[in-house]
């Protein structure tokens, strides 16, 4: 049985420590800052009645106003199944509505609220203490920084992968 056992090599094992040369640092660097940040603005939103899911939703709306489910699929990150949730839970909420899409009847645009519009001002006012809270430990210009190097990394130029 051991026979069937790689032998050890030097290179580094995948960590998130700095200073990690593994080709999987950054991505685990980018999930453990990710949970850091859901956690946060988690709890923010929590006494509005909401989840982050919810509220990605509620970003797109407003960014591009009425918007169909499969559009949303994909600016999410989420399956059909769950947008379908995350907008009846939106509608229930009175935060949301879907409208009939002229020239398809199948198809139904989601489109935000005044309600959800209030919610959505209210979010980032939540928001704001635990943005500051996690850029706290960065210096002068280091979160400007920080935004800017991952703005250009979630969204290459000239449809780059």
């Amino acid at each position: 049985m051991a026979a069937d056992i790689p032998p050890r090599t030097t290179a580094s094992r995948a960590t998130d420590r700095p200073g990690d040369p593994s080709p999987f640092a950054l991505g685990l660097l980018l999930r453990r800052a990710h949970w850091r940040a859901a956690a946060g603005l988690g709890e923010a939103l929590r006494p509005l009645g909401i989840e982050l899911r919810h509220f990605a939703v509620l970003i797109e709306l407003v960014n591009h106003g009425p918007t169909v489910q499969r559009d949303l699929v994909t600016a999410t990150g989420s399956d059909k199944a769950g947008i379908m949730r995350i907008v009846d839970d939106l509608e229930r909420k009175g935060l949301a509505v879907r409208k009939a899409v002229a020239g398809d009847r199948r198809v139904r645009a989601v489109q935000i609220t005044p309600q959800g519009l209030e919610l959505f001002d209210a979010a980032h006012a939540a928001a704001e203490p635990v943005a500051e809270r996690l850029v706290a430990g960065l210096g002068r210009g280091e979160a400007e920084r920080l935004t800017d190097l991952l703005t250009r990394f979630a969204h290459p130029a000239d449809g780059e992968a």
